[in-house]
């Protein structure tokens, strides 16, 4: 496991956006800081340089694709008008932290920190590369007004499969062998430990094996993802226990799938909830037919942003509000037999102009003003 110390030498920014909420009772209306926590998956964000160390042959000038500058210009341009809107009904500066699956290395994130729709949030990225065949990783990106992290790490997710398996996914070397049982990498899992305006938060961005082989023939791989996490979580709760979660992802599982509501033990029930296991805001919305992708006329809400428990309590520091897929129109078919579903940047392999084939989610976090307490 890697583990870097991250140093911010200052930061004298204040929370500049509030929203007001209107009680009937007393009409009375509150003031409270907003932050912004989502997760989006980039589908496919690669630059047009051939990686050596990884399978990104896909996603060259020379590919079937044709993978050229103006694709990747038009991909990046498109990823960053969605990122620079989500959320901003609730705050005009977006997420505060944003977590990002399918991208290829660092190179791609600073063009996406540095484009005009987003560079005046002055976006800072916590990334390893991970050994996903692939190539692709997860990241976080953070706006320091709001986030300020201490240390992060990345977790290696090493899934046991068959010689076949292995030998399909082109994942294996002869370093992961062991009693004829292959091991392939999948993406790895990363940890940030940080403080939200002060306060002790600690955040993982995952993206699970995917379901290529069957849901059921696949469902181990994403097991041992969930209890990678679990385990990891539940060991940092014990070292600090006032820290809240936040455990973000495209988990390739909907939220009732047994991954995450038996191992990574994500639940819906907030009246009941036990204080060392997570709670989930997705089922109410899988439950009511929500999704962020679709897949043979059915929606899967594979993307989440799971929190602990302590986060539901209405309190002095930030608390859960409200948990949204984020699916405006300019971002959906708009036409035929998949009018509503996410408009992809790939159809096949066309470049297609648009966005990703996930809409992103988000969770809204409210903290009273100062002037607010008693």
């Amino acid at each position: 496991m890697i583990i870097k110390k991250h140093h911010i030498v200052c930061i004298c920014w204040l929370f500049s956006a509030y929203i007001y909420i209107y009680y009937n009772k007393s009409s009375a209306q509150t003031k409270y800081k907003i932050a912004i926590a989502a997760f989006y998956n980039c589908e496919n964000f690669y630059d047009t340089l051939n990686d050596l160390l990884t399978n990104d042959d896909d996603f060259l000038p020379g590919s079937e694709r044709h993978y050229n500058t103006e694709a990747y210009r038009c991909k990046l341009n498109n990823l960053a008008r969605v990122i620079a809107a989500i959320g901003t009904e609730a705050n005009p500066d977006g997420p505060a932290i944003l977590g990002l699956a399918e991208v290829e290395n660092k190179a791609v994130l600073e063009d996406i920190i540095t484009h005009p729709l987003l560079q005046q949030r002055h976006y800072r990225i916590i990334h390893y590369n991970s050994k996903d065949a692939r190539g692709v990783d997860v990241a976080l990106l953070y706006n320091p007004v709001y986030f300020i992290p201490d240390s992060s790490g990345s977790l290696p997710v090493l899934i046991k499969g068959t010689a076949a398996r292995a030998k399909d996914k082109q994942e294996t070397t002869s370093e992961d062998v062991a009693e004829d049982n292959f091991y392939y990498h999948s993406r790895d899992i990363l940890w940030v430990k940080g403080k939200l305006d002060g306060e002790a938060v600690h955040i993982y961005v995952n993206h699970w094996p995917s379901r290529l082989g069957g849901e059921a023939r696949t469902a181990s791989a994403r097991r041992t993802a969930a209890l990678l996490c679990k385990h990891h979580s539940d060991s940092l709760s014990k070292k600090y226990p006032q820290a809240k979660v936040l455990v973000m992802g495209d988990f390739n599982d909907d939220p009732v799938s047994p991954s995450i509501a038996r191992y990574l033990q994500a639940h819906a029930d907030a009246d009941t909830i036990h204080p060392a296991r997570l709670y989930n805001p997705w089922v109410r919305n899988y439950k009511k037919g929500d999704g962020t992708l679709a897949f043979r006329d059915a929606w899967g809400l594979f993307d989440q942003v799971i929190i602990s428990s302590n986060w539901l309590l209405q309190q002095t520091d930030f608390y859960f509000y409200a948990a949204h897929v984020f699916k405006k129109e300019f971002m959906q078919e708009n036409k035929g037999r998949y009018k509503g579903y996410p408009k992809r940047f790939w159809d096949g392999i066309q470049a297609s102009g648009g966005f990703s084939d996930h809409f992103p989610v988000y969770i809204i976090l409210l903290k009273k003003a100062a002037s607010q307490l008693p």
